[in-house]
Protein backbone atom coordinates (compact mmCIF):
# COMPACT_ATOMS: atom_id res chain seq x y z
CA UNK A 1 0.00 0.00 0.00
CA UNK A 2 1.24 3.43 -0.83
CA UNK A 3 1.17 5.57 2.07
CA UNK A 4 0.52 9.25 1.19
CA UNK A 5 0.14 12.65 2.68
CA UNK A 6 -3.53 12.82 3.32
CA UNK A 7 -4.02 9.61 4.81
CA UNK A 8 -1.96 11.17 7.72
CA UNK A 9 -4.98 12.77 9.55
CA UNK A 10 -6.74 9.60 9.95
CA UNK A 11 -6.22 8.87 13.79
CA UNK A 12 -6.01 4.98 13.01
CA UNK A 13 -3.36 5.80 10.02
CA UNK A 14 -0.92 7.62 12.71
CA UNK A 15 -1.23 5.00 15.20
CA UNK A 16 -0.38 2.31 13.03
CA UNK A 17 2.04 4.23 11.34
CA UNK A 18 3.91 6.49 13.85
CA UNK A 19 7.38 6.25 12.66
CA UNK A 20 7.08 6.67 9.53
CA UNK A 21 4.76 10.08 10.65
CA UNK A 22 7.59 11.08 12.39
CA UNK A 23 10.30 10.69 9.74
CA UNK A 24 7.91 12.50 7.25
CA UNK A 25 7.45 15.42 9.40
CA UNK A 26 11.22 15.59 10.72
CA UNK A 27 11.86 15.98 6.35
CA UNK A 28 9.54 19.17 6.25
CA UNK A 29 11.71 20.75 9.89
CA UNK A 30 8.99 20.16 11.67
CA UNK A 31 9.58 19.40 15.56
CA UNK A 32 6.93 16.60 15.91
CA UNK A 33 5.72 17.90 19.35
CA UNK A 34 2.27 18.29 18.13
CA UNK A 35 2.50 14.32 16.85
CA UNK A 36 4.26 13.25 19.92
CA UNK A 37 1.31 15.30 22.27
CA UNK A 38 -1.63 13.50 20.11
CA UNK A 39 -0.16 9.90 20.35
CA UNK A 40 0.59 10.52 23.74
CA UNK A 41 -3.47 11.67 24.41
CA UNK A 42 -4.62 8.80 21.71
CA UNK A 43 -2.86 6.17 24.25
CA UNK A 44 -4.51 7.89 27.35
CA UNK A 45 -8.10 8.05 24.97
CA UNK A 46 -8.03 4.55 24.00
CA UNK A 47 -7.39 3.75 27.71
CA UNK A 48 -10.34 5.59 29.08
CA UNK A 49 -12.24 3.96 26.63
CA UNK A 50 -11.44 0.66 27.71
CA UNK A 51 -12.17 1.18 31.16
CA UNK A 52 -15.41 3.13 30.12
CA UNK A 53 -16.43 0.00 28.57
CA UNK A 54 -15.83 -2.57 31.54
CA UNK A 55 -18.03 0.24 33.89
CA UNK A 56 -20.75 -0.65 31.08
CA UNK A 57 -20.40 -4.06 31.10
CA UNK A 58 -20.40 -4.21 34.69
CA UNK A 59 -23.31 -1.61 35.17
CA UNK A 60 -25.12 -4.10 32.81
CA UNK A 61 -24.20 -6.89 34.92
CA UNK A 62 -25.27 -5.31 37.96
CA UNK A 63 -28.70 -4.70 36.04
CA UNK A 64 -29.18 -7.89 34.84
CA UNK A 65 -28.40 -9.87 38.71
CA UNK A 66 -30.98 -6.89 40.04
CA UNK A 67 -33.97 -7.82 37.80
CA UNK A 68 -33.01 -11.88 38.43
CA UNK A 69 -33.23 -11.36 42.12
CA UNK A 70 -36.83 -9.07 41.01
CA UNK A 71 -37.90 -11.66 39.49
CA UNK A 72 -37.29 -14.31 42.61
CA UNK A 73 -39.47 -11.32 44.60
CA UNK A 74 -37.21 -9.21 45.68
CA UNK A 75 -37.43 -5.60 46.25
CA UNK A 76 -34.99 -3.29 43.71
CA UNK A 77 -34.04 -2.38 47.37
CA UNK A 78 -33.10 -5.81 48.83
CA UNK A 79 -31.44 -6.93 45.45
CA UNK A 80 -29.24 -3.89 45.09
CA UNK A 81 -28.43 -4.76 48.84
CA UNK A 82 -27.48 -8.16 47.96
CA UNK A 83 -25.49 -7.46 45.03
CA UNK A 84 -23.33 -5.08 46.71
CA UNK A 85 -22.88 -7.45 49.35
CA UNK A 86 -21.71 -9.90 47.28
CA UNK A 87 -19.59 -6.93 45.14
CA UNK A 88 -18.91 -4.36 46.87
CA UNK A 89 -16.84 -2.50 44.15
CA UNK A 90 -19.81 -1.72 41.98
CA UNK A 91 -20.95 0.77 44.87
CA UNK A 92 -20.87 4.27 42.93
CA UNK A 93 -20.62 2.63 40.01
CA UNK A 94 -22.42 5.37 37.79
CA UNK A 95 -20.39 8.25 39.25
CA UNK A 96 -17.13 6.12 38.05
CA UNK A 97 -19.05 6.10 34.82
CA UNK A 98 -19.22 9.74 34.63
CA UNK A 99 -16.12 10.90 35.55
CA UNK A 100 -14.65 8.45 33.19
CA UNK A 101 -17.01 10.02 30.42
CA UNK A 102 -16.13 13.34 31.32
CA UNK A 103 -12.19 13.04 31.26
CA UNK A 104 -12.92 11.17 27.75
CA UNK A 105 -14.84 14.16 26.43
CA UNK A 106 -11.99 16.39 27.24
CA UNK A 107 -9.53 14.27 25.58
CA UNK A 108 -11.77 13.71 22.26
CA UNK A 109 -12.13 17.65 22.16
CA UNK A 110 -8.20 18.02 22.20
CA UNK A 111 -7.62 15.71 19.26
CA UNK A 112 -9.28 17.93 16.48
CA UNK A 113 -7.07 20.81 17.33
CA UNK A 114 -3.80 18.84 17.33
CA UNK A 115 -4.74 17.57 14.36
CA UNK A 116 -5.40 20.95 13.22
CA UNK A 117 -1.93 21.83 14.15
CA UNK A 118 -0.13 18.93 12.42
CA UNK A 119 1.33 19.65 8.65
CA UNK A 120 0.14 17.60 5.86
CA UNK A 121 3.36 14.71 4.82
CA UNK A 122 5.70 14.99 2.10
CA UNK A 123 4.91 12.79 -0.58
CA UNK A 124 7.74 10.03 -1.41
CA UNK A 125 8.60 11.80 -4.88
CA UNK A 126 9.27 14.83 -2.96
CA UNK A 127 12.85 15.80 -2.84
CA UNK A 128 13.95 15.68 0.96
CA UNK A 129 15.89 18.65 2.56
CA UNK A 130 16.59 21.83 4.54
CA UNK A 131 16.37 24.89 2.41
CA UNK A 132 15.67 26.48 -0.84
CA UNK A 133 19.14 25.01 -2.37
CA UNK A 134 17.65 21.92 -2.04
CA UNK A 135 15.17 22.61 -4.16
CA UNK A 136 15.26 20.31 -7.63
CA UNK A 137 15.53 21.98 -10.85
CA UNK A 138 13.04 19.68 -13.53
CA UNK A 139 13.12 21.88 -16.74
CA UNK A 140 13.43 25.65 -18.01
CA UNK A 141 11.79 27.24 -20.84
CA UNK A 142 12.86 29.56 -23.12
CA UNK A 143 16.18 32.06 -23.77
CA UNK A 144 16.90 34.69 -21.12
CA UNK A 145 17.33 38.12 -23.63
CA UNK A 146 20.85 39.79 -23.70
CA UNK A 147 19.67 43.05 -23.02
CA UNK A 148 22.60 45.32 -25.32
CA UNK A 149 21.87 48.63 -22.55
CA UNK A 150 21.34 48.90 -18.76
CA UNK A 151 18.10 47.56 -18.08
CA UNK A 152 16.10 49.01 -15.30
CA UNK A 153 13.95 47.44 -12.44
CA UNK A 154 10.24 47.48 -13.08
CA UNK A 155 9.36 50.14 -10.90
CA UNK A 156 11.60 52.55 -12.28
CA UNK A 157 9.68 51.73 -15.88
CA UNK A 158 6.47 51.94 -14.84
CA UNK A 159 6.88 54.91 -12.86
CA UNK A 160 8.54 56.86 -15.50
CA UNK A 161 5.84 55.72 -17.91
CA UNK A 162 3.53 57.29 -15.76
CA UNK A 163 1.54 53.75 -15.58
CA UNK A 164 2.82 52.91 -11.88
CA UNK A 165 2.47 54.51 -8.57
CA UNK A 166 3.27 53.64 -5.43
CA UNK A 167 3.94 57.02 -3.35
CA UNK A 168 -0.05 57.97 -3.79
CA UNK A 169 -0.65 54.33 -3.38
CA UNK A 170 0.67 54.62 -0.24
CA UNK A 171 -0.80 58.26 0.94
CA UNK A 172 -4.16 56.09 0.02
CA UNK A 173 -2.93 53.09 1.74
CA UNK A 174 -0.03 52.43 3.22
CA UNK A 175 3.16 50.91 1.70
CA UNK A 176 2.98 47.85 -0.25
CA UNK A 177 0.13 49.44 -2.07
CA UNK A 178 0.30 50.12 -5.84
CA UNK A 179 -2.17 51.85 -7.68
CA UNK A 180 -1.64 51.01 -11.78
CA UNK A 181 -3.14 53.50 -13.88
CA UNK A 182 -3.89 54.06 -18.13
CA UNK A 183 -1.80 51.30 -20.24
CA UNK A 184 -0.68 49.81 -16.78
CA UNK A 185 -3.99 48.93 -15.52
CA UNK A 186 -4.80 47.74 -18.51
CA UNK A 187 -2.38 45.92 -19.29
CA UNK A 188 -3.42 44.20 -15.84
CA UNK A 189 -6.67 43.22 -16.90
CA UNK A 190 -5.68 42.06 -20.49
CA UNK A 191 -3.79 39.77 -18.36
CA UNK A 192 -6.58 38.63 -16.23
CA UNK A 193 -8.91 38.11 -19.38
CA UNK A 194 -5.69 36.33 -21.54
CA UNK A 195 -5.57 33.77 -18.59
CA UNK A 196 -9.40 32.97 -18.21
CA UNK A 197 -9.81 32.54 -21.48
CA UNK A 198 -7.11 30.16 -21.79
CA UNK A 199 -8.11 27.90 -19.12
CA UNK A 200 -11.30 28.05 -19.93
CA UNK A 201 -11.58 27.55 -23.58
CA UNK A 202 -8.07 25.28 -24.18
CA UNK A 203 -8.13 23.75 -21.01
CA UNK A 204 -11.41 23.00 -20.08
CA UNK A 205 -11.61 24.52 -16.82
CA UNK A 206 -15.33 25.83 -15.36
CA UNK A 207 -14.68 29.77 -13.92
CA UNK A 208 -16.17 31.00 -11.20
CA UNK A 209 -16.49 33.95 -9.07
CA UNK A 210 -15.93 33.60 -5.62
CA UNK A 211 -16.40 35.68 -2.46
CA UNK A 212 -13.23 37.56 -1.55
CA UNK A 213 -13.94 37.08 2.16
CA UNK A 214 -14.94 33.40 3.70
CA UNK A 215 -15.50 32.21 7.25
CA UNK A 216 -12.96 30.28 9.55
CA UNK A 217 -14.41 26.88 8.61
CA UNK A 218 -13.47 27.62 5.24
CA UNK A 219 -10.14 28.79 6.41
CA UNK A 220 -9.47 26.24 8.25
CA UNK A 221 -10.58 23.63 5.78
CA UNK A 222 -7.83 24.87 3.33
CA UNK A 223 -5.26 25.12 6.00
CA UNK A 224 -5.09 28.71 6.29
CA UNK A 225 -6.25 28.21 9.83
CA UNK A 226 -4.66 28.52 12.60
CA UNK A 227 -1.11 28.13 11.50
CA UNK A 228 -1.30 31.74 9.56
CA UNK A 229 -3.88 33.25 11.07
CA UNK A 230 -1.27 36.53 12.10
CA UNK A 231 -1.10 36.47 8.11
CA UNK A 232 -4.77 37.07 7.01
CA UNK A 233 -6.67 40.22 7.15
CA UNK A 234 -9.83 39.67 9.15
CA UNK A 235 -13.08 42.05 9.50
CA UNK A 236 -13.63 43.14 12.99
CA UNK A 237 -17.26 42.37 14.03
CA UNK A 238 -18.02 39.59 11.04
CA UNK A 239 -15.54 37.31 11.44
CA UNK A 240 -14.71 36.89 8.03
CA UNK A 241 -11.19 37.25 6.11
CA UNK A 242 -10.52 38.54 3.30
CA UNK A 243 -8.79 35.76 1.00
CA UNK A 244 -5.06 35.27 0.85
CA UNK A 245 -5.55 33.30 -2.42
CA UNK A 246 -9.06 31.51 -4.32
CA UNK A 247 -8.08 28.31 -3.76
CA UNK A 248 -9.71 29.09 -0.41
CA UNK A 249 -13.06 30.00 -1.97
CA UNK A 250 -13.04 27.46 -4.52
CA UNK A 251 -11.96 24.31 -2.80
CA UNK A 252 -14.53 24.83 -0.21
CA UNK A 253 -16.65 25.40 -2.93
CA UNK A 254 -17.85 21.33 -2.22
CA UNK A 255 -17.55 21.84 1.54
CA UNK A 256 -19.40 19.31 3.41
CA UNK A 257 -20.45 17.06 0.59
CA UNK A 258 -20.46 13.87 -0.83
CA UNK A 259 -20.08 14.21 -4.76
CA UNK A 260 -21.82 11.81 -7.10
CA UNK A 261 -20.53 8.94 -9.03
CA UNK A 262 -18.90 10.16 -12.22
CA UNK A 263 -18.58 13.55 -11.47
CA UNK A 264 -14.80 13.71 -11.01
CA UNK A 265 -12.61 15.30 -11.88
CA UNK A 266 -13.57 18.79 -11.18
CA UNK A 267 -12.01 22.15 -12.46
CA UNK A 268 -12.60 25.65 -11.55
CA UNK A 269 -10.24 28.90 -12.54
CA UNK A 270 -10.90 32.01 -11.03
CA UNK A 271 -9.52 35.47 -10.98
CA UNK A 272 -9.33 37.38 -7.20
CA UNK A 273 -7.69 40.03 -5.52
CA UNK A 274 -5.60 38.17 -3.06
CA UNK A 275 -4.86 39.85 0.43
CA UNK A 276 -1.67 39.37 2.97
CA UNK A 277 -0.16 41.11 5.62
CA UNK A 278 3.16 39.57 4.46
CA UNK A 279 4.20 39.56 8.29
CA UNK A 280 7.27 37.42 8.38
CA UNK A 281 8.84 39.47 5.33
CA UNK A 282 9.82 43.08 6.34
CA UNK A 283 12.76 43.57 4.61
CA UNK A 284 12.34 41.54 1.84
CA UNK A 285 11.57 42.63 -1.58
CA UNK A 286 10.58 46.06 -0.24
CA UNK A 287 11.11 47.77 -3.98
CA UNK A 288 8.47 47.27 -6.82
CA UNK A 289 5.50 44.64 -6.75
CA UNK A 290 6.93 41.57 -6.33
CA UNK A 291 5.54 41.17 -2.49
CA UNK A 292 2.75 43.32 -1.79
CA UNK A 293 -0.54 43.19 0.68
CA UNK A 294 -2.79 43.38 -2.15
CA UNK A 295 -2.43 41.60 -5.80
CA UNK A 296 -4.33 39.70 -8.12
CA UNK A 297 -4.11 36.07 -9.08
CA UNK A 298 -5.98 33.68 -11.45
CA UNK A 299 -6.08 30.28 -9.50
CA UNK A 300 -6.69 26.74 -11.13
CA UNK A 301 -7.92 24.25 -8.56
CA UNK A 302 -9.05 20.22 -9.49
CA UNK A 303 -10.79 17.82 -7.19
CA UNK A 304 -9.86 14.23 -8.56
CA UNK A 305 -10.07 10.49 -7.40
CA UNK A 306 -6.79 9.62 -5.26
CA UNK A 307 -5.56 7.04 -7.94
CA UNK A 308 -5.21 10.13 -11.04
CA UNK A 309 -4.18 13.23 -8.73
CA UNK A 310 -0.40 12.61 -9.41
CA UNK A 311 -1.68 12.98 -12.83
CA UNK A 312 -3.37 15.96 -12.58
CA UNK A 313 -0.39 18.04 -10.98
CA UNK A 314 1.53 17.02 -13.87
CA UNK A 315 -1.16 18.86 -15.81
CA UNK A 316 -2.08 21.52 -13.80
CA UNK A 317 1.54 22.49 -13.87
CA UNK A 318 1.51 22.20 -17.90
CA UNK A 319 -1.73 24.35 -17.89
CA UNK A 320 0.36 27.28 -15.87
CA UNK A 321 3.61 26.95 -17.97
CA UNK A 322 1.65 27.52 -20.65
CA UNK A 323 0.83 31.18 -20.02
CA UNK A 324 4.21 32.02 -19.46
CA UNK A 325 4.92 30.41 -23.03
CA UNK A 326 2.28 31.92 -24.68
CA UNK A 327 3.82 35.26 -23.50
CA UNK A 328 7.17 34.44 -24.30
CA UNK A 329 8.93 34.64 -21.24
CA UNK A 330 11.26 32.61 -19.86
CA UNK A 331 10.97 30.51 -16.43
CA UNK A 332 12.20 27.34 -14.85
CA UNK A 333 10.09 24.42 -13.22
CA UNK A 334 11.86 23.16 -9.66
CA UNK A 335 9.68 20.94 -7.57
CA UNK A 336 10.09 21.87 -3.94
CA UNK A 337 11.93 20.15 -1.42
CA UNK A 338 10.25 18.76 1.80
CA UNK A 339 11.08 21.86 4.04
CA UNK A 340 9.98 24.21 1.76
CA UNK A 341 6.67 22.97 0.89
CA UNK A 342 3.40 24.36 1.99
CA UNK A 343 1.48 23.24 4.97
CA UNK A 344 -1.61 21.40 3.13
CA UNK A 345 1.04 20.13 0.36
CA UNK A 346 2.26 16.27 -0.17
CA UNK A 347 4.06 17.77 -3.31
CA UNK A 348 4.62 21.60 -5.19
CA UNK A 349 6.63 22.50 -7.88
CA UNK A 350 7.22 26.36 -8.05
CA UNK A 351 7.20 27.78 -11.94
CA UNK A 352 9.38 30.73 -11.36
CA UNK A 353 9.74 33.17 -14.35
CA UNK A 354 13.25 35.18 -15.31
CA UNK A 355 12.81 38.92 -14.00
CA UNK A 356 16.22 40.39 -15.19
CA UNK A 357 16.15 43.32 -12.30
CA UNK A 358 16.72 40.21 -9.65
CA UNK A 359 18.97 38.45 -11.94
CA UNK A 360 17.09 35.59 -10.89
CA UNK A 361 14.45 33.45 -11.79
CA UNK A 362 10.97 34.06 -9.20
CA UNK A 363 8.37 32.09 -8.17
CA UNK A 364 5.15 33.21 -10.34
CA UNK A 365 3.41 29.86 -9.26
CA UNK A 366 3.19 26.98 -6.90
CA UNK A 367 1.35 24.09 -7.63
CA UNK A 368 0.30 21.61 -4.99
CA UNK A 369 -1.30 18.05 -4.51
CA UNK A 370 -2.59 18.31 -1.13
CA UNK A 371 -4.36 14.50 -1.55
CA UNK A 372 -6.96 14.25 1.07
CA UNK A 373 -5.39 16.31 3.46
CA UNK A 374 -7.59 19.40 2.86
CA UNK A 375 -10.34 17.08 1.49
CA UNK A 376 -10.73 16.02 5.49
CA UNK A 377 -10.34 19.20 7.10
CA UNK A 378 -13.16 20.59 4.51
CA UNK A 379 -14.91 17.07 4.45
CA UNK A 380 -15.59 16.68 0.91
CA UNK A 381 -15.91 13.16 -0.35
CA UNK A 382 -17.19 11.54 -3.78
CA UNK A 383 -18.59 7.94 -4.42
CA UNK A 384 -16.70 5.48 -6.58
CA UNK A 385 -19.74 3.74 -7.40
CA UNK A 386 -23.51 4.70 -6.71
CA UNK A 387 -23.21 1.70 -3.95
CA UNK A 388 -19.54 2.15 -2.27
CA UNK A 389 -18.81 4.31 0.54
CA UNK A 390 -17.57 7.81 0.03
CA UNK A 391 -14.21 8.86 0.12
CA UNK A 392 -11.98 11.47 0.70
CA UNK A 393 -11.55 13.03 -2.69
CA UNK A 394 -7.20 14.63 -3.22
CA UNK A 395 -7.59 18.64 -3.93
CA UNK A 396 -4.86 20.45 -5.97
CA UNK A 397 -4.80 23.93 -6.52
CA UNK A 398 -1.86 26.44 -8.28
CA UNK A 399 -1.52 29.92 -9.44
CA UNK A 400 -2.53 29.97 -13.10
CA UNK A 401 -0.62 32.85 -12.51
CA UNK A 402 0.40 35.44 -10.25
CA UNK A 403 -1.19 38.37 -12.47
CA UNK A 404 1.31 41.11 -10.52
CA UNK A 405 4.32 38.98 -11.10
CA UNK A 406 3.97 38.55 -14.66
CA UNK A 407 2.86 41.80 -14.81
CA UNK A 408 6.67 43.16 -13.51
CA UNK A 409 7.90 40.27 -15.51
CA UNK A 410 6.87 42.02 -18.80
CA UNK A 411 8.10 45.30 -17.90
CA UNK A 412 11.23 44.11 -17.14
CA UNK A 413 11.69 41.62 -20.04
CA UNK A 414 10.38 43.75 -23.05
CA UNK A 415 11.64 46.88 -22.25
CA UNK A 416 13.78 48.94 -25.28
CA UNK A 417 16.92 51.50 -24.65
CA UNK A 418 14.87 54.49 -25.15
CA UNK A 419 12.55 53.14 -22.08
CA UNK A 420 9.16 52.04 -23.76
CA UNK A 421 7.41 48.63 -23.25
CA UNK A 422 6.77 46.08 -26.16
CA UNK A 423 3.36 44.31 -25.48
CA UNK A 424 3.63 40.44 -26.00
CA UNK A 425 1.85 39.50 -29.03
CA UNK A 426 -0.55 37.59 -27.20
CA UNK A 427 -1.62 40.26 -24.94
CA UNK A 428 -2.14 42.93 -28.56
CA UNK A 429 -5.67 41.57 -29.28
CA UNK A 430 -6.68 42.19 -25.66
CA UNK A 431 -5.21 45.84 -25.83
CA UNK A 432 -7.08 47.46 -28.46
CA UNK A 433 -3.92 46.35 -30.86
CA UNK A 434 -1.67 48.51 -29.22
CA UNK A 435 1.81 46.92 -29.61
CA UNK A 436 3.83 49.33 -27.26
CA UNK A 437 3.46 51.50 -23.81
CA UNK A 438 5.06 54.85 -24.35
CA UNK A 439 5.27 57.52 -21.82
CA UNK A 440 1.40 59.02 -22.03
Amino acid sequence: MLFTGGIVLDLRFIRDNVQMAKERLASRGEAPAALDELIQIDVERRGLLVEAELLKQKRNDLSKRVAELKRQGKSVGDALALVYADAPQLVGLDQQLQEKEAVLQKIEEQVPNLLLDIPNLPHESTPVGKSPEDNVEVRRWGTVRRFTFEPRPHWELGETLGILDFERAARIAQSRFAVLKGHGARLERALIGFMLDLHVKEHGYTEVLPPFLVNADAMRGTGQLPKFDEELFKTKDEGLYMIPTAEVPLTNYHREEILPTGSLPLSYVAYTPCFRREAGSYGKDTRGLMRQHQFDKVELVKLTEPEHSYDALEQMTRHAETVLQRLNLPYRVVALCTAELGFAAAKTYDIEVWVPSHGAYREVSSVSNCEAFQARRANIRYRPSPKAPPRFVHTLNGSGVAVGRTWLAILENYQEADGTVAIPEALRSCMDGLDRITKG
